[in-house]
């Protein structure tokens, strides 16, 4: 499976043409799905107010991005703000050709802002199947809890998704360059971490988006400063032997078994 994943400026507001557009982009370099930051839609930074109006409108955004996909024929992973159970939750949104859409809400919210705007979610993610692989989706401060990741792993998962809004501060890089790749390792899946650049009028972003390999190799990485589209060929069957080597998942297996 070929994915593409796009760094986005906070500083130019993104709607559903420049979607529509950047999933076209994805189509002429071959890929199967398009993959996008936290929050895309509206704006990680656009407001508590914003948020959660947009999450009242979700239904309807969902349904148009459904449109952009079908006419590309390239499945889309984004976040953006719904309206779950009577609560407003930050959600990671999964599209693809012909199939209902699949949903993951933020278990872990960052910070005051998020808790001000949204209610944690409580459900893992559910996997879908795209191109031979097993997905996952975790938002952004999920993937720095080591449980999230491996929970997926051990249910199946091949690839996880996560859009995220990392802030520009001490640890920010150690996150994207060494957290990210170490959850890719010790569960032998591609992880992709999709994230902002720039600033908007609330934050400033890292940058530094990944899509890191089982075997914890970065396969494509973008810069701190600029948006971004990166491409990575994703085939589980090249990494059986970094799983082999290091087969966390079997070992831990083999340990419950025995109890």
């Amino acid at each position: 499976m070929r994915l593409a994943l796009f760094q986005l400026d906070a500083g130019k507001p993104l709607g559903l043409p420049e979607v529509g557009d950047m999933l076209a982009s994805a189509r002429a370099a071959g890929a199967d799905l398009a993959h996008m930051p936290e929050l895309a839609l509206p704006g990680y930074g656009a407001g508590a107010a914003t948020l959660r109006a947009s999450a009242e409108q979700a239904p309807d955004t969902i349904a148009r991005l459904a449109e952009l996909v079908a006419r590309t024929g390239v499945a889309l992973a984004l976040g953006l703000p719904v309206v779950e159970d009577g609560q407003v939750r930050n959600a990671a949104v999964f599209l693809q050709p012909g199939k209902a859409p699949a949903s993951y809400a933020k278990r872990f919210l960052y910070g005051d802002y998020e808790r001000d705007a949204f209610s944690p979610g409580e459900a893992v993610s559910p996997l879908v199947e795209l191109a031979g692989l097993r997905i996952g989706l975790l938002v952004c401060f999920d993937v720095e809890f080591p449980e999230t990741v491996r929970e997926l792993a051990t249910a199946g998962a091949d690839l996880v998704l996560v859009p995220t809004a990392l802030p520009f501060g001490d640890g920010a890089r150690f996150i994207a360059r060494s957290l990210v790749p170490t959850r890719a390792f010790e569960n032998g899946v591609f992880v992709s971490y999709a994230d902002w650049c720039g600033s908007d009028a609330a934050f400033r972003y890292q940058g530094l988006s990944v899509i890191a390999a089982p075997d914890g190799r970065a396969l494509a990485q973008a810069g701190e400063a600029e948006p971004d589209m990166l491409l990575a060929d994703l085939d589980p069957a090249g990494f059986e032997a970094t799983r082999a080597a290091n087969d966390y998942l079997g070992e831990l297996r083999a340990r419950s078994g025995r109890r």
